[in-house]
């Protein structure tokens, strides 16, 4: 399978209108993933108690005292309510077959003033329009088995549970909606996970997808449902300091040695090496079991591969700041950032041919890596040969240099780690379409980075740009002449800059960078389907989501402190 092949081409989500949000809903996403951590944390410490189905008054006892310990604005008392419930049902509700499940949306989501669809007595008649999130999960949720409704209304839910079809109940609703809801839900003592909506003014609202995507693919035949990424990621991060890297890679030897070590430890993401630990884990019959060295060897080989490849594209491109500090090329000039650059492939290639794992293996990994490193370096040519060269260019041409540049090193990550866990070539298959969208979203969200940065920045200007082709596609041949021109200059000229920003807001390029973004995501999970394993098409499913997560700095660290000192106090209380 490929990408040019799947049944339903990209679609290009349009921008949602401006909603007021609920007051009694956290609006940030990182303060809606630390509740939900926070929640999982106490339903794990008072288990015993916490017996589905719990009554009203029970739950709202333990949703006060979950906010008390962990000094939550008591405004989220409802909310927090909810995520309880969803939790202490979570492995229930994993067990029970897709086609015995309810998939209950509300007609809110769509854009009203739009929408082309009818109503019957079971709800909205989706007619497939693509201008609401509501297409693609009904056509998901069906796929997998589901009963699906687009209506509201507690009787309707009650007459489907009350036939015997149903047995657990996937539902979006707002908060109001949920508490009216909850009584029959307690009566019928059937498994229910809930998705509060962000929105209740009842017209074209949102809610978290990433979300309710994890929550319709549910299942116990995900091994990795409960797999703490967040922890796994840590780990990764801990195998870049100066002490795991002496012991895997042995002391420094020498000024080239010591120079690429150090841009090796420097600041990154590390996604790379987590999706290399991801994809092991997955294929594991024990994904909590402890990671192998090979596989560690093997993650930090793949980080040596992009740190490597950032040097290079630092010198092709003449840059100068990366990760809040100079360049290895500004800072050692570029004969000593060429040679740690190759220093750091070298080390890789090392790593891989020596990781431990069977000799067919570390051939296996040695040759994905290789043809990742060709399909980069093909990428990055052509990426080289328009900037020696600009002219106007087309966002087709931009998203295929991306496939080519930026989706191999995601490839390599996820089929090294898979090669190590036995995968098979029908896996890989399914891994390189998957990396391919991933990549391409992932290059987008830079460039909407780079386009949200101070305007004073000139990161993102010089090499070609999706921002940049789309301005070309929506300007007139006469004006491309002009666009090119800003285009060059914003990279030394703030007055250029400052224009061609300009510009990009009057053609509307930013919502449609934006659509395109959550499109590729969408296309990366449409891959996973193909997968026969279940925990790995889950945890891949996961990954999206926490690759563009937006992280809120200070607020979770803030309350993960205050967290483990009121579980510490405070955990008897609840009992």
């Amino acid at each position: 399978m490929s990408l040019q092949v799947l049944k339903k081409p990209l679609r290009v989500l349009p921008a949602m209108p401006q909603r007021p949000p609920q007051a009694n809903i956290p609006q940030t996403l990182g303060e809606r993933e630390y509740l939900r951590t926070a929640v999982a944390r106490y339903v794990e410490d008072q288990r015993a108690s916490l017996v589905p189905p719990l009554v009203l008054d029970e739950l709202r006892t333990h949703a006060e005292t979950l906010v008390a310990l962990n000094e939550v604005d008591p405004l989220y008392t409802d909310y927090v309510g909810v995520l309880l419930s969803n939790e202490v049902w979570t492995e229930q509700l994993a067990t029970v077959p897709f086609d015995r499940r309810l998939l209950l949306l509300p007609k809110c989501m769509r854009v009203e003033d739009k929408c082309p669809a009818p109503f019957d007595e079971f709800g909205l008649l989706c007619k497939q329009c693509g201008l609401c999130t509501i297409q693609d999960l009904q056509e998901e949720a069906e796929r997998l088995g589901y009963a699906v409704l687009v209506a509201e209304g507690s009787a309707l839910v009650m007459a489907l549970i009350q036939s015997g079809k149903i047995d657990a109940i996937v539902g979006v609703s707002c908060l109001s909606v949920l508490e009216r809801a909850f009584p029959y839900m307690e009566a019928a003592a059937i498994p229910g996970i809930a998705i509060p909506l962000l929105q209740d003014d009842c017209k074209d609202t949102a809610v978290d997808i990433d979300w309710v995507w994890n929550v319709v693919h549910l299942t116990s035949d995900d091994r990795t449902r409960r797999m703490d990424l967040d922890a796994l990621r840590r780990e990764v991060i801990e195998w870049f300091t100066a002490e795991s890297l002496d012991k895997m890679l042995g002391p420094v030897s020498g000024d080239a040695d010591r120079v690429a070590r150090a841009w090796l430890m420097a600041d990154g993401k590390r996604w790379r090496p987590f999706l290399t630990a991801c994809a092991y884990k997955a294929l594991q019959d024990d994904p909590d079991a402890p990671l192998p060295e090979s596989v560690r060897r093997a993650a930090v080989a793949v980080e040596c591969f992009h740190k490597a490849s950032l040097v290079h594209d630092d010198i092709e491109d003449g840059d100068e700041r990366r990760y809040g500090r100079a360049t290895l090329p500004a800072e050692h000039g570029i004969p000593v950032a060429l040679n740690a650059g190759d220093l750091l492939l070298g080390e890789g290639y090392r790593l891989l041919a020596g990781c431990g794992a069977r000799p067919d293996v570390c051939a296996e990994l040695v040759r994905i890596a290789a043809r990742g490193h060709r399909e980069l370096c093909l990428g990055q040519g052509a990426e080289l040969a328009w900037t020696e060269r600009p002219r106007p260019i087309k966002a087709d041409e931009i998203i295929e240099i991306f496939r080519q540049k930026t989706s191999p090193a995601f490839d390599v990550a996820l089929g090294v780690g898979a090669a190590l866990g036995g995968a098979t070539p029908e896996t890989h298959a399914v891994l390189r379409d998957y990396s391919d969208a991933l990549g391409i979203a992932y290059q987008i969200r830079d460039d909407l980075e780079d386009l949200a940065a101070d305007a004073s920045a000139a990161d993102g200007f010089g090499a070609p740009s999706l921002l940049l082709g789309l301005a070309c596609d929506r300007t007139r041949a006469a004006e491309r002449e002009r666009v090119m021109t800003l285009w060059q200059g914003a990279r030394a000229n703030p007055e250029d800059r400052a224009a061609f920003r300009a510009l990009l807001t009057d053609l509307g390029i930013e919502a449609t960078a934006r659509g395109m973004l959550e499109g590729y995501k969408e296309q990366a999970i449409r891959s996973l389907p193909a997968l026969q394993h279940a925990s790995l098409k889950g945890l891949l499913r996961r990954v999206v989501g926490k690759v563009f997560r937006v992280e809120i700095k200070g607020w979770c660290s803030e309350f993960e402190t205050r967290d483990a000192a009121g579980r510490q106090a405070g955990a008897p209380a609840a009992g």
